[in-house]
């Protein structure tokens, strides 16, 4: 078995999130990790909000409140929200902690000191009106290289090359639409240059181990082309101080948020084995250094604008420690730090065939959606509708169509009609007698379906994988059509009857805990509509805690949780002589009227649905 580290996407703390987030980063991390501890693997999957750089100054000017006000706000309502949707995270955290501060320091240091951080002069771009440096993405303009518009101030998503301010033509803020001006000043760069070899020969490594999704690899590896330093400290007074003598008294240069917020993987790990009971304090080595246990793997989970800092930027910073650029040096003070197995990047999900904006109401807020609707119906549509591989549409007729016919009429009924006829006929799980070839194959298909459905999740296919257990939700669901057990009501067919009741308890049982990863929620409820007692799937919680070096920061909360009682990935046989009783739903059928509503939630009343 593996020591699997899921590094999920640090939420930007500028607000709630919405589904579009989740999407891309939530669920499928989810999924994928409650499915990797029922295999058996040791998974340890961390997170946090991302609580630096200008965006927060900004947003919390508009607010009225100090920075530290407004990321205290926003982070415990995304942490409230990610437990809500049932993230099960062993920690998630925030960037402003002591703990954080100080492994991005060393760090930073140690890329430093092996020669990969060197001192250059950069144009940075001013807002004319407060006089305060622009973070590359609130500027936008037409990219030089391809053209495009809309492209943003370090980054243009038409043709994916790195971009600076500066290259843009007809820059502009995208606070107020002035245009920027741009001074001189010193900052460290990371020397991209110097990794980018040991960059390109790790990607032709992951492209040769076929495990990366084309468009990422692709992607990661046409960015190389055009590498060059990049920028790792902003003029700024909202951020990490920048280590070095004669840099760290100034209170207005910070480290870059994108610097910062990527070493969030290793500081969370870190700070979860810090707050372990006992002396576990350096158990992150599991997951980090190599060589500390046999087999380790690492899997980021992201939205595809993103990829750019986890292909290229993080692993070089990564390298940078390791000395493994092409000015070597020696390894840092982590020990030798494990690049990435594979980045697993989505593409985006739209709103109502539009792209989600919060500035034009295109958006559906996560805290939002599950005051309405069960939160496993939602798990289930981004996951049915995943953007794995392309663009993919959130639509509410869509929603209510998949809750209705797939849940409601699919699993919920399945699970309900199989509860029933076992608490009317006999009160518990009977007996089976002799097995025809009828219930054999259900069952067969159903055990068959453990290594087929594993298998796709390992591979990061989830959309494929969960297409797969409803076709044997319906294989199920045939198998009551055929066997017709409603009709079996005689004494002389009461063993057949129980037989055939076994058979689907036994389906059901099985099918509940090939979804559970999907359904976590809801498969505690199957569970005990079978006779089953407790948690099936644990939960994620969410504690206040103090900061672990520094009594002078405010408290805060983390998700965390015991996820040791999942159960195995794996038949397990049903329990005959466990009570049943009369079930109540477990899924809500969803009425018509759902769609206006919400439509008119988003003022898109009278709109053709998307095609």
């Amino acid at each position: 078995m593996s020591h699997v580290l899921s590094a999920v996407a640090w939420p930007y703390a500028n607000g709630p999130r919405h589904l579009g987030h989740v999407a891309g980063f939530g669920v499928p991390s989810d999924v994928f990790s409650r499915y990797m501890r029922m295999a058996g693997h040791e998974v340890l999957m961390i997170s946090g909000s991302d609580e630096h750089g200008t965006p927060i100054l900004v947003q919390a000017d508009k607010a009225g409140q100090s920075p530290q006000e407004f990321i205290d706000t926003n982070h415990r309502v995304i942490a409230e929200d990610l437990a809500a949707l049932g993230v099960s995270y062993d920690l998630y955290t925030r960037t402003t902690t002591a703990n954080h501060d100080d492994v991005v320091q060393r760090m930073f240091l140690a890329c430093w000191h092996n020669g990969y951080m060197v001192e250059q002069t950069q144009q940075v771009a001013i807002s004319p009106s407060t006089g305060r440096t622009l973070p590359d993405r609130y500027i936008e303009g037409t990219c030089p290289i391809c053209g495009y518009a809309e492209a943003r101030g370090d980054q243009c998503d038409s043709c994916g090359n790195q971009l600076d301010p500066a290259d843009l033509l007809d820059p502009r803020s995208k606070i107020n639409g002035e245009t920027p001006e741009f001074r001189d000043t010193e900052h460290f760069f990371l020397d991209l240059p110097a990794l980018a070899e040991a960059l390109g020969e790790w990607l032709d490594g992951r492209e040769a181990s076929g495990l990366w999704r084309p468009n990422v690899i692709r992607f990661s590896q046409n960015i190389l082309a055009e590498i060059r330093p990049r920028a790792m400290t902003r003029d700024i007074d909202w951020g990490i101080t920048i280590p070095l003598e004669g840099w760290q008294e100034n209170p207005t240069k910070k480290l870059y948020v994108w610097f910062d917020a990527v070493i969030g993987y290793l500081s969370a790990s870190v700070e979860w084995a810090r707050r372990l009971p006992g002396d576990q304090s350096e158990r992150w080595r599991e997951w980090w250094v190599q060589g500390a246990v046999a087999d380790q793997l690492s899997y980021y989970f992201m939205g595809k604008d993103n990829i750019t800092f986890h292909s290229q930027i993080w692993p070089a910073e990564l390298l940078a420690h390791n000395g493994r650029g092409a000015k070597g040096g020696e390894v840092g003070p982590f020990g030798e730090l494990n690049l990435p197995t594979e980045v697993v990047s989505s593409e985006f999900l739209t709103m109502e065939g539009r792209q989600f904006s919060t500035s034009r109401n295109i958006v559906i807020y996560v805290r939002d959606v599950l005051e309405r609707y069960q939160p496993d119906a939602v798990r289930y549509f981004l996951s049915a509708a995943a953007p794995e591989t392309a663009d993919s549409d959130f639509n509410w007729p869509e929603f209510v169509k998949r809750t209705n016919t797939e849940l409601v009429a699919g699993w919920g009924n399945l699970v309900n009609r199989t509860a029933t006829m076992i608490a009317k006929n006999f009160g518990e799980i009977p007996e089976p007698g002799p097995l025809e070839e009828v219930d054999e194959a259900l069952l067969r298909q159903v055990r068959e379906g453990f290594d087929v459905v594993g298998g796709l999740i390992a591979g990061h296919k989830q959309k494929a994988a969960l297409t797969e257990a409803m076709r044997l939700v319906g294989e199920a669901n045939a198998y009551v059509s055929t066997t017709e057990p409603f009709k079996l009501k005689g004494d002389d067919q009461r063993e057949r009857l129980a037989t055939v009741l076994h058979t689907l308890a036994q389906a059901v049982l099985d099918l509940n805990t090939i979804l559970s990863p999907y359904l976590p929620h809801s498969s505690t409820a199957v569970h005990q509509a079978l006779g089953g007692e407790g948690e099936f799937q644990p939960m994620p919680v969410v504690q206040t805690v103090s900061d672990l070096d520094d009594p002078e920061r405010p408290d805060y909360p983390i998700v965390t949780g015991d996820y040791a009682g999942a159960p195995r990935w794996a038949h397990r046989p049903v329990a005959a002589g466990a009570a049943v009783a009369k079930p109540s739903p477990i899924f809500t059928k969803l009425d018509p009227s759902v769609v206006e509503t919400e439509r008119a939630r988003l003022g898109l009343v009278g709109q053709q649905d998307p095609v």
